[in-house]
């Protein structure tokens, strides 16, 4: 009983109704109470318990009346709160089997054959909705995984019995269990079909977001940039407010004893007012360089996309891009939104010739002197010079002033040091390489990085 409650309350949570963990006990009990033998009474009891606006209550019905189906119910066992056994059918059925098999002309066999000549087919529905939730049809998220839940409760039922008697009959019985077999296989494919509709009906966002957040950035379609640029602000509101809580904890201090006695001295020692004790919270200052030549470009438009989704703890960014020639970008974040900002950026200083040496000679004539011990320098690119000077001396002199150098390369650790890629030598000048491929990746980094803000 109580899988068989806990499977439904995931159906209504992907049916976008919210049911907290407390309105899950609370309908354990009320399932304790009534059992499971009146369904309108069950039905009834359930919603006034999980369901709570009147969208949640549409909802709730519908989904209801798919996860209980028909005489599933009937499947349940409430006197022990435990499942029955899929392929018991009940002893009515039992015994009255070699009677109607005998009426066929045909000899009982496996168990399986047994319970579907001799059961009607509200007690096949009960054994497929058993031997359904003992494959764990439950989990099931993906259209394409419905033969591989179909053939698990098959194989619980005992179909391979079925069919090795199927092989060795003659060709009356066989006839008769081929009928057998297509109307069993019918309604487990029923069976899965509603329990897809039941655990999937809007996981499909979910899953898109999953799938988007993992998937190289430099794979990443056209189509999906609107879908990834929300993604980034998820992720980006998400750590705001995380970190933005450590902060707040930071701030709380403690009592300094000295100031408040001496601030209270005038009212002869009585403590009217406190002084507590403040802790200075350095937020960093970070400087974020883009390589947007060629695939890079996808990577360096979501990294600046999560640096300025999170300003409430990082608000110093300045930001440059580059092809060959160094240009600062932070004013096209004041004059419009990200985006907007992000897209003109590309347009006026993407898709050219990468040259490191000189993209790094221009970034240390350009921020050398406003680096500092809170200054984080982020550098976003794949390290393919074309042959040419990747400025490891320009890297060194602002990696002497900076608190940290980073380096977030979009190719697999694979590719490093390949062809004309200087990963070996651009990294000797940096505190840490990483490899940086996915949506998950930034908002990993960025978080590191929003640390230093506590």
């Amino acid at each position: 009983m109580t899988q068989v409650l806990t499977n439904f309350v995931r159906a209504l949570r992907a049916s976008n109704v919210r049911v907290s963990t407390a309105e899950s006990i609370d309908a354990a009990a009320t399932v304790d109470v009534i059992g499971f033998s009146d369904r309108g009474l069950l039905k009834e009891s359930l919603s006034q318990v999980l369901a709570k606006s009147p969208d949640d209550k549409e909802r709730f019905a519908e989904c209801f009346d798919r996860y209980f189906f028909a005489d599933d119910l009937r499947g349940i066992d409430t006197a022990d709160g435990d499942d029955l056994e899929p392929d018991a059918p009940s002893a009515d059925a039992s015994n009255s089997e070699p009677q109607h098999a005998g009426e066929q002309g045909t000899e009982p066999g496996s168990a399986l054959a047994s319970l579907m000549t001799g059961a009607n087919r509200a007690e096949l529905q009960i054994a497929v909705a058993n031997a359904a939730r003992e494959a764990g049809v439950a989990d099931i998220r993906l259209f394409t995984q419905r033969g591989m839940y179909m053939r698990r409760i098959l194989e619980i039922l005992g179909v391979e019995a079925l069919e090795n008697e199927i092989s060795n009959a003659d060709e009356a019985r066989q006839a008769l269990l081929g009928a057998l077999r297509a109307q069993l296989i019918a309604e487990v494919r029923e069976q899965v079909e509603r329990q897809l509709l039941l655990y999937t009906a809007n996981t499909w966002p979910d899953l898109r977001e999953e799938i988007l957040q993992k998937v190289p950035l430099s794979a990443v379609e056209v189509r999906d940039f609107k879908f990834m640029q929300g993604l980034v602000h998820k992720l980006a509101k998400r750590l705001v407010a995380l970190h933005s809580r450590k902060r707040k904890v930071a701030r709380r201090g403690h009592l300094d004893v000295r100031q408040t006695i001496r601030r209270n001295i005038e009212y002869d020692g009585l403590m009217f007012d406190t002084v507590w004790k403040r802790k200075k919270i350095d937020r960093p200052k970070v400087i974020a360089v883009c390589d947007v030549s060629g695939s890079v470009a996808n990577a360096a438009r979501f990294l600046l996309l999560f640096l300025y989704s999170v300003t409430e703890v990082i608000p110093k960014v300045r930001a440059f891009a580059f092809s060959n020639q160094l240009a600062e970008i932070t004013d096209l974040f004041q004059a419009s939104s990200a985006q907007d900002a992000i897209s003109a950026a590309l347009h006026k200083h993407g898709w050219g010739s990468t040259d490191y040496g000189r993209a790094l000679a221009d970034l240390e004539k350009m921020v050398l002197d406003d680096v500092d011990h809170r200054t984080t320098v982020l550098i976003l690119g794949d390290g393919r010079s074309n042959y040419g000077d990747p400025g490891v001396t320009h890297l060194r002199k602002i990696h002497e002033r900076a608190r940290r150098v980073l380096w977030l390369n979009p190719e697999p650790r694979a590719f490093w040091n390949s062809g004309d890629s200087e990963m070996r030598r651009l990294g000797s000048a940096c505190d840490r390489v990483d490899s940086c491929r996915s949506i998950q990746d930034l908002e990993r980094l960025v978080s590191e990085i929003m640390r230093t803000a506590v």
